[in-house]
């Protein structure tokens, strides 16, 4: 596990997904963490990839850097669609999101 996808609190790696069919388009997200999340021309956000690169496939899954879980996170719930998904990679839990327990 690389130092870049540990979270600042327990230390497992987290990864980030968009459910676009719950997408509102407001852009909340690409605000918080412009590196993680990014509007496409449909309107709807999809994750950026390692690398920055935007992954066009519906519910496309990206580690969460680091220095960006708490963005990230904020994004997760202030998000007014509900579609922002974080999870470890460990179990695959949700963490925060419209799953989170």
């Amino acid at each position: 596990m690389s130092v870049q996808q540990r979270t600042s609190e327990g230390g497992e790696a987290l990864e980030v997904w968009i459910d676009q069919d719950l997408c509102t388009g407001d852009g909340i997200c690409a605000q918080y963490a412009p590196e993680v999340f990014e509007l496409d021309i449909d309107g709807l956000a999809y994750v950026r990839g390692p690398g920055g690169e935007l992954l066009q496939d519906r519910g496309a899954v990206t580690p969460v850097p680091l220095p960006l879980v708490t963005d990230v996170v904020d994004s997760a719930r202030e998000c007014p669609g509900e579609c922002i998904h974080v999870r470890r990679v460990s179990d695959r839990t949700e963490l925060y999101g419209p799953g989170a327990g």
